[in-house]
């Protein structure tokens, strides 16, 4: 059965953030992906200069009116990343809740983006809008550990901290929670990096249970633009093949952003030369070359589950 998407992310004309890091890769798994642009820029804010437009509340409502007018406007999943205008984020608010009404089982996927390391790096009056109305309407985040902690109010220094952020995160509305990045120490060394997943379920007999689980993440010493993007798309994917088995849906997950990034990785070592850190053009992700382990990840990661 067809399943579709509306993506409302950024786009660029170069490279791979937003909806170009997102569209291709779920794409290829079989969904239909409609894309709503929330910015056009020449290319990600990484670079040495960028042009562009932005769009806004009143444009995003056109453009979901004109979908509404031709009766178009059934869909399965929504998925959101960045966003740095609180209007435009209610008005994406106001289109879920709609779309939800039309159709209760919609699964929103929601890219959190508020700040990483200790701090915001967009307008603090972005923070009441995600914590009161976006994570209540959500049914999956993925969050790093800096913005699970600001949701929540509370910190994380243990495993123990994680479980009951997540299961602060799971009160507030998800029943999928995905902490992509902490920093916990890793049982594997400090060359990896620990996320943690929840998934809520309801059994027929109305209990609840929780899954969780535990990944160590092979850490990678460069930036990239467009990983937390792919890596909300895929688990989007994961989790709709995998609905009851978010092991399963973490370790294909995260399997691909491994591919994609050594991939990445490798080929911009290659052009910047021996010696050379390279630059943010050469170190765009290697999507397109990147498509078999987009469809069918060899695991090369494996979750624990945790109590």
């Amino acid at each position: 059965m067809e399943c579709r998407v509306l993506s409302i992310q950024s786009h660029v004309v170069r490279g791979y953030v937003g909806n170009k890091s997102a569209s291709f890769p779920l794409q290829v798994l079989g969904f239909e992906v409609d894309s709503i642009n929330s910015v056009q820029f020449s290319n990600h804010t990484g670079y040495s200069h960028w042009k562009g437009q932005v769009l806004t509340a009143d444009e995003l409502h056109v453009l979901y009116e004109g979908i509404k007018l031709n009766k178009v406007h059934q869909y399965d999943y929504v998925l959101t990343g960045y966003t740095r205008d609180t209007s435009f984020l209610e008005m994406v608010v106001d289109i879920i809740q709609e779309l939800k009404r039309a159709n209760p089982n919609l699964v929103y996927v929601c890219d959190p983006v508020l700040g990483d390391h200790g701090s915001m790096y967009v307008p603090q009056n972005l923070y009441p809008v995600y914590k009161n109305k976006v994570v209540p309407v959500a049914d999956i985040i993925t969050p790093n550990q800096f913005e699970a902690e600001l949701l929540t109010g509370k910190n994380i220094t243990t495993e123990k901290d994680a479980v009951e952020v997540m299961d602060l995160l799971h009160a507030m509305g998800p029943d999928t929670v995905v902490i992509t990045s902490s920093d916990l120490p890793s049982r594997l060394g400090d060359r990896f990096l620990v996320s943690l997943g929840s998934q809520r379920k309801v059994r027929p007999d109305g209990s609840r249970t929780t899954q969780r689980v535990r990944m160590e993440v092979h850490k990678v010493d460069a930036v990239f633009v467009g990983t937390g993007d792919l890596f909300a798309a895929m688990l989007l994917a994961w989790t709709h093949h995998y609905p009851d088995d978010l092991k399963m849906a973490c370790e294909k997950t995260f399997s691909v952003m491994h591919h994609v990034i050594q991939r990445t990785i490798s080929y911009a070592h290659e052009l910047a030369g021996p010696g050379r850190r390279p630059s943010p053009p050469q170190l765009e992700l290697r999507m397109v070359q990147s498509k078999a382990d987009i469809e069918d990840p060899a695991i090369i990661l494996e979750a624990t589950v945790i109590s």
